[in-house]
């Protein structure tokens, strides 16, 4: 250390050297070569390569989704396409070596390292920019002086990267969401696609084309590995993290974001309250919630509960799913609602992993199928649920059209062959299509397939984990075209 306190110039630039070792062997380091990518890489890269539009490409999502590693790719990427090694910096801005230095001065200092006359033609990685103080303003900064370098910005404090990138840097800043893994990701990480084959389903009277399997015994499987370990790559390919899951997850993942982001960045004083809240919550994913019961079971005030929810949606951790009535109207009230965790596996991570004969089973399905339409943003996802006289009715899954705020399909997510036998009982699935003139709809299932006619309505029936799939990969398909 010198007189200043400070770091000396020359050990921040042997760190920059040993952050970026392609400036010599124009490689990416060892451990990332052979890492498959996420299929999400083939949407993310042309944000990249796009300098038509002066704008940095700020790449966010959960903690331990692959952000760090899909940057490398990306540099291996650039390589490959004859960018010069020298003209890409990645700098891990959580490192303590950088705490006093704005981004232009860690700039400044890769420039010296190379001894480069100019940043023309550069691309510049930042990783874990959460943790520099107002990073947006120094990013839109950099943006607007350096128009010929690309800045790629990556961030795990879900929160505080959404709530600043489109307060404060608009249009400077072009966000990138990397949700946890799809089971259709978790299937070709594994390299299992060969479950997978081309096919058609019946549904609402024709033939379409879906993704089915020759093996839906392997495939659900699979299913069962995806709902225990399946949202975070690390922990797919690594039987090791498997069998100390909770010590992965819980340390890593939820203790990070529950004891220090969120309360840094909401001031929330009590975080063991916070913290066991969100236990409660992992526990019951996929319930029905009341904000009395709620209030009444954890012992936290319905204002101080409502923030909490609030919170932990804005840090993926949760989804808050909104209850409709049998014509898909909203309730004036909001008095119950449901909450899923935004992947399956961090019920595992808390408590221990599930079997497919466990009670809970239902609840982990739906939390999964739900996690897959997560990955698509402005849907209108709600549940049915309304009185008839003396009995309740209930639908698992609506979509709302939200300019005719009318329902478009209904799904029942069962984790049953119950209904493929006897589907005369899902009376208010019936019930709900009657309202709605609907002449058909889809129900999970565990391993069975095919159409039944009840009452003169056409119903689908598919396993919970060829549905899932399916989800998945209509999701990345619609994401492709539209980018």
């Amino acid at each position: 250390m010198n007189i200043s306190g400070l770091i000396p110039t020359e050990k921040i630039i042997e760190r920059l050297q040993y952050e970026n070792p392609w400036w010599v062997s124009k490689e990416i380091p060892t451990v990332y070569q052979g890492m498959s990518k996420r299929l999400y890489f083939t949407l993310f890269y042309p944000f990249v390569t796009e300098r038509d539009i002066r704008r940095a490409v700020v790449l966010m999502g959960p903690r331990r989704v692959g952000k760090t590693v899909m940057m490398f790719h990306t540099i291996e990427q650039l390589i490959k396409e004859d960018v010069n090694p020298q003209r890409i910096f990645f700098v891990g801005i959580d490192n303590p070596i950088y705490i006093h230095l704005s981004l232009e001065e860690i700039l400044n200092l890769c420039k010296e390292a190379l001894q480069l006359k100019s940043l023309e033609g550069c691309y510049v990685f930042f990783d874990e920019i959460q943790y520099l103080k107002d990073w947006e303003r120094h990013l839109k900064i950099l943006v607007d002086s350096y128009s010929e370098t690309k800045f790629i910005v990556s961030g795990s404090a879900a929160a505080a990267l959404k709530w600043h990138s489109t307060e404060s840097g608009a249009g400077r800043l072009t966000d990138f969401m990397l949700p946890p893994l799809t089971f259709q990701e978790f299937i070709h990480l594994k390299k299992m696609d060969h479950l997978i084959k081309k096919g058609t389903i019946p549904y609402a009277d024709k033939e379409i084309s879906y993704c089915i399997t020759h093996n839906i015994d392997a495939l659900n499987v699979e299913f069962l590995q995806y709902l225990n370990f399946g949202g975070y790559p690390e922990v797919v390919l690594s039987e090791k993290i498997q069998k100390d899951m909770g010590r992965y997850v819980k340390n890593d993942i939820v203790d990070k974001v529950l004891l220090r982001d969120l309360p840094s960045l909401y001031g929330i004083k009590d975080v063991q309250e916070l913290n066991r809240f969100f236990t409660y919550i992992a526990y019951n994913t996929g319930n029905e919630f009341s904000y009395e019961a709620m209030s009444k079971d954890s012992g936290i005030q319905k204002e101080t509960l409502k923030k909490y929810l609030e919170y932990l949606e804005a840090a993926f951790l949760i989804k808050v799913l909104n209850k409709v009535d049998i014509n898909a109207k909203r309730l004036k009230r909001v008095t119950s609602f449901k909450v899923y965790l935004t992947n399956p596996s961090l019920r595992t991570a808390l408590f221990s992993p599930i079997k497919e004969t466990d009670g809970e089973m239902g609840n982990m399905v739906e939390t999964a199928i739900l996690s897959q339409w997560m990955h698509r943003e402005h849907l209108d996802l709600t549940y049915a649920r309304w009185k008839d006289g003396r009995k309740e009715g209930e639908v698992d899954l609506v979509l709302v059209d939200d300019k005719k705020f009318k329902p478009v399909w209904g799904v029942e997510i069962k984790w049953s062959n119950r209904y493929f036998n006897m589907p005369q009982d899902l009376l208010s699935l019936i019930k709900f299509c009657k309202a709605n003139q609907f002449s058909s709809a889809l129900i999970t299932t565990i391993d069975k397939i095919g159409a039944k006619k009840v009452s003169e309505l056409n119903f689908t029936f598919l396993p919970a984990s060829v549905y899932a799939y399916n989800v998945g990969e209509n999701t990345l398909k619609m994401k492709t075209a539209n980018y």
